[in-house]
């Protein structure tokens, strides 16, 4: 069977953890079907949390008692999983805010494989939450925050109650930099742009009214975490190839939902390429603001199509498949210049916009079939993989 390791990471928690750790000790012995180890993670303490823990520890066989160097929640977990043997690493916050019934279901697709990590949340519905109005308003904006700015489709980022099959976290741990607050919502990032499966289980939650925590600094902290996170997006240095036994089986596509993307792509670089030409046409003859107009939308037409409809996310091959887009650049631009110039130069705008749609369209099914069979050939999923994560 799955063993399970709780994390609870600490400090300051002389009063609280005795009660805590016997609580939840006894909750699992009762309850919980799996083996478990109880992980007492302490970091930076100034009383006497680890004296307490250290007897805990020897107290019960299923506990033990770990001390770092250092502060943070996210050093905690970040050190405690790296070392772990068990087949499900977790955590859970010290006050046990989270009512322990959600364990359970919080586990269970980890140990089946059905899943990668899994999260409590307070937002979804069947959640059952007793908290503060400000506390409740500023986690459903941070939440919003992250929707909009990282288009993260999960529901609540810092509920402490969160797990993962170990060898999963353990591999996605050296790309996650926070060792703070924001460690739990830069390792969902993570695991969601490597196309890893998030379950989410509705919990609930009664918020300890005497936290010591300091809800500016978090806040702050946090804030400054989802424009660190935006710019490792727009660096593509957020993810990192997974070992192959751990990447996901991809949903079946076949050409037809591969050339819906590409039409779809085409579509809004071939306005765009209308609209350049009409732009550059004001300072230039028809075919110099053609030609311009099409190289800056085919630039973009062939990095969509990389990412969107073939599905190639690395930087390997990049200016490879750049002058190989440039070809279909190339018969594009000769397809359309020999429609312009047959119109001739007296002919009317519109009649000039009605030769570049058709050329344009021709000019796509050129491309579509350049890219399927040549650009991007090598470089793109297998044939009935879904590229797109």
């Amino acid at each position: 069977m799955s063993l399970t390791e709780i994390v609870v990471p600490v400090r300051n928690e002389e009063r609280t953890l005795v009660a805590s750790i016997h609580r939840l000790h006894d909750y699992l012995v009762r309850n919980f079907p799996y083996p478990f180890l109880i992980t007492i993670a302490e970091n930076g303490s100034v009383d006497s949390t680890r004296e307490v823990a250290a007897a805990l520890a020897r107290r019960f066989p299923e506990v033990s008692f770990v001390s770092f160097d250092g502060r943070g929640r996210g050093l905690a977990l970040r050190r405690a999983w790296a070392a772990s043997r068990a087949d499900v690493v977790s955590y859970m916050d010290a006050d046990l805010s989270i009512d322990l019934d959600g364990f359970l279901p919080l586990v269970a697709p980890l140990a089946s494989g059905h899943s990668d990590l899994a999260i409590g949340t307070r937002h979804a519905r069947g959640a059952s939450v007793r908290r503060s109005l400000h506390r409740s308003v500023l986690s459903r904006t941070y939440n919003l925050i992250l929707r909009i700015v990282l288009g993260v489709s999960f529901s609540d980022a810092q509920c402490g109650f969160k797990a993962g099959r170990r060898e999963v976290v353990q591999a996605i741990l050296p790309t996650v930099h926070d060792d703070q607050w924001f460690f739990d919502t830069e390792l969902l990032c993570v695991a969601q742009r490597q196309g890893l499966r998030i379950h989410e289980v509705p919990v609930d939650c009664l918020d300890d009214p005497d936290t010591s925590v300091d809800i500016r600094r978090t806040v702050w902290d946090m804030l400054r975490g989802v424009v660190r996170v935006a710019g490792r997006r727009m660096r593509g240095s957020l993810v990192k190839p997974l070992p192959p036994h751990l990447e996901r089986p991809r949903l079946p596509t076949g050409r037809i939902h591969r050339f819906l993307r590409f039409a779809a792509v085409g579509t809004v670089t071939g306005v765009l390429h209308l609209l350049l030409y009409l732009g550059f046409r004001t300072m230039m003859p028809a075919l110099a603001a053609n030609g311009l107009g099409l190289l800056l939308a085919t630039v973009l037409n062939t990095a969509a199509n990389r990412r969107i409809t073939f599905g190639v996310r690395t930087r390997r091959d990049m200016l490879r498949h750049q002058a190989r887009g440039a070809v279909a650049f190339l018969l594009g631009l000769v397809c359309i210049s020999a429609s312009l110039l047959a119109v001739g130069p007296g002919a009317g705008r519109a009649v000039e916009l009605c030769v570049l749609l058709i050329g344009d369209a021709f000019a796509s099914l050129l491309r579509f079939a350049l890219m399927q069979h040549w650009v991007f050939a090598r470089s793109r999923p297998e044939e009935g993989e879904e590229a797109a994560r």
